[in-house]
């Protein structure tokens, strides 16, 4: 079984079309279908079914794509981490950030790493809750930045302890829900969530840090825009950041609620998996990760 063959079959199960599959790896596509066929036989079952729409992976064609993606993806790293053994700064580091660290210190840490190491592509995805750390652990990113879970395995990540912050509930400027005096006359409110449900995410647990059940969900979201969006727009509540919430942007349009609680204290951190060699790269990264949350912190 031929590294160039799983990388066809890669681009069959992930463009769904057998043309677009053969333009992606660089053969045509009668050479591409022959080459799918040939590992059809080699296997004795069939990985793709062929349609007038396309084609769609077979339970068996789904297990094989899965095991071929991460052995292209393990194979890449190594070479990746062998160029930068050599002292070549290349390739690609894949960040999950949670919405409190694409506006705490992703964008410093873009604009320091960029300019010292412009070959090296960053890429960053938002995680909607880290405790899971399903990306993490399925190796679908290279490193977690957000709240460090009070529960972690103990081997399983290494962690680089970068700041502290207080999530406080934040809503826009003018809002009746600025004369709560404490966190319970909140309970009613309409709270935008980041979690992946509304039994999980901070708001859940600064409820429950004070004996109380989770709030009422108005909403749900999956990015730090549409977060900002329905805060400055509506009459909803979300935990920022204090020092998003106090910064000039978000100040101009959003108020903290003045409750006699403090908020939810959260450390945030770098996480990665232990199993993995910490490569010149990342080494790098987490450096400039300290870099930008010493900024924040000056703020």
């Amino acid at each position: 079984m031929k590294l160039a063959t799983l990388n066809a079959l890669i681009a069959a199960v992930e463009d769904g079309s057998l043309r677009s599959a053969a333009r992606r790896v660089g053969l045509s596509q009668p050479a591409l279908t022959k080459t799918i066929r040939e590992l059809e036989l080699e296997l004795g079952a069939e990985l793709l079914q062929r349609s007038s729409r396309g084609v769609t992976p077979t339970a068996q064609g789904r297990l094989l794509y899965e095991h071929a993606l991460r052995a292209t993806r393990e194979l890449g790293s190594a070479v990746t981490a062998i160029r930068q053994m050599n002292g070549q700064m290349v390739g690609e580091v894949h960040i999950g950030a949670v919405p409190l660290a694409v506006m705490l210190l992703i964008p410093e840490t873009l604009r320091t790493f960029g300019q010292e190491f412009p070959q090296i592509r960053l890429r960053v995805s938002e995680e909607l809750y880290v405790e899971p750390l399903h990306s993490l652990r399925s190796e679908e990113v290279d490193v977690t930045v957000g709240g460090i879970p009070a529960d972690l395995p103990a081997g399983e990540f290494m962690v680089e302890r970068l700041l502290q912050t207080t999530m406080v509930p934040t809503v826009r400027k003018g809002s009746r829900w600025l004369k709560a005096k404490e966190l319970r006359d909140l309970q009613d409110a309409r709270w935008v969530l980041t979690g992946a449900s509304g039994e999980s995410g901070y708001a859940k647990l600064l409820f429950a840090q004070h004996g109380l059940p989770p709030p009422h969900v108005g909403a749900l979201v999956n990015s730090t825009l549409a977060l900002l969006s329905l805060v400055v727009s509506g009459d909803c509540i979300a935990l920022m950041p204090e020092q998003i919430a106090r910064g000039a942007l978000a100040a101009a349009h959003i108020s903290i609620i003045p409750i006699r609680e403090r908020g939810l204290p959260l450390e945030v951190g770098a996480i990665m998996r232990s199993n993995a060699m910490l490569s010149p790269v990342l080494r790098q990264l987490t450096a400039h990760l300290h870099r930008a949350a010493h900024h924040v912190q000056k703020i």
